[in-house]
This record gives C-alpha cells, sequence and structure tokens, in this order.
C-alpha cells in the first residue's frame, strides 16, 4: 500500500498540482468561508457529497468546522448516477450509492461539494437528484478544483483552485481514503 504523504501519478505524463498538505490548506480556507457565510446559521446547514470523492471532501470540511466552531454540521450524499444527461456516452455507469438527506429540506442550505467542476452537468444531476427529495431553502456549490469549460450557467460558490486547462486534459483527484494512494491533484497532458 502507498503512503497517504507519497503521491502516486495516476498516469504517466501526469503533473501534480497539489499535495496533501497544500490540500488540507485549500479545505481550511474553504470551511472558514463556508463559516463566515453561514456563521448564525449551521445547524441549518448541510454539506452534501457527490460520490465519490466530493463525499470524502464534504467528510473532511465537516471536520474543519467541527474543530473551528465546536459544532456539527450535518452531512449527505446524493447520487447523480440515474439523473446524468451523457448515460449514453459514457463507457460505463458509474456504481450507484444510496442517497442520504435530511428528511425536511425546506428551511434547510445544502452545500453541494465535488471535486472537480467543469462542464457544469454533475451539479445540474445532483440538483435535479435533490429536487426527488424536497426543496430546499438554498443550494450552493463547492469544489476543491475548478478547470473551467462550462457547458451549462453553472458557477460555484466555494472554490478551492481554479485551474486553467485544455479541453482534451484530465484531472485526477486522490484521496488516501478513496483510493489508497496519497492525497492529491494531477492533470494529465493535452490527448489533442
Amino acid at each position: 500500500m502507498t503512503s497517504p504523504s507519497h503521491p502516486v501519478a495516476p498516469v504517466p505524463n501526469a503533473k501534480l498540482l497539489l499535495d496533501g498538505a497544500a490540500i488540507d490548506r485549500i479545505l481550511r480556507r474553504i470551511a472558514s468561508e463556508i463559516i463566515e457565510r453561514h456563521n448564525d446559521a449551521l445547524e441549518r446547514l448541510v454539506l452534501v457529497g457527490i460520490p465519490s470523492r466530493g463525499v470524502e471532501i464534504s467528510r473532511r470540511l465537516v471536520e474543519q468546522i467541527r474543530n473551528a466552531e465546536g459544532k456539527t454540521v450535518e452531512s449527505g450524499i446524493i447520487d447523480v448516477s440515474m439523473h446524468r444527461d451523457d448515460l449514453q456516452l459514457r463507457p460505463r455507469l458509474s456504481p450507484l450509492v444510496a442517497s442520504h438527506l435530511p428528511p425536511d429540506l425546506s428551511d434547510r442550505t445544502l452545500v453541494l461539494v465535488d471535486d472537480v467542476l467543469f462542464s457544469g452537468r454533475t451539479c445540474r444531476a445532483a440538483m435535479d437528484a435533490i429536487s426527488s427529495f424536497g426543496r430546499p431553502a438554498r443550494i450552493e456549490y463547492a469544489v476543491l478544483i475548478d478547470r473551467g469549460h462550462r457547458e451549462l450557467p453553472i458557477r460555484a460558490d466555494y472554490i478551492g483552485k481554479k485551474v486553467s486547462t485544455r479541453a482534451g486534459e484530465r484531472v485526477f483527484v486522490r484521496f488516501h481514503a478513496v483510493d489508497q494512494v496519497g492525497d492529491a491533484v494531477w492533470v494529465s497532458q493535452s490527448l489533442e
């Protein structure tokens, strides 16, 4: 097993963008921004991870908020697998993960949490999936990496790092808890 402190490139031509320490700093900053915006209403906040790495980021943000404020923010999971509009274009379907949200969303602010914001289609699928559970008071969006190339008019409220990429490049986010390799963010060379 690889040590959590030594990231391993997911593909041979990948360039390291963030190591574990940089990811931790970014998540502390995002947690601080969430606290600043919602300090008077943390009890009505729900951090909702989009599987798989968004769930891990959400878990870490909840921990950061608890460490900073001594308050536990509720968390949840929203599976987007069957709400995607590109199912026919994908070589394989993502494994289904059970969604878990509070029973009453009407007075809650949900912060969707994902690893990479690219086209905006995953966020749209998450909002479609949430509508099956109810109507929250507000939905916000937090991402570790915003790489641009939007296909839908969606933006993140909390951004860890903006990265300029070419359409043919790929961003890989790896976490020890999910991937059994060191925490890191990698960008592949252009495939064009």
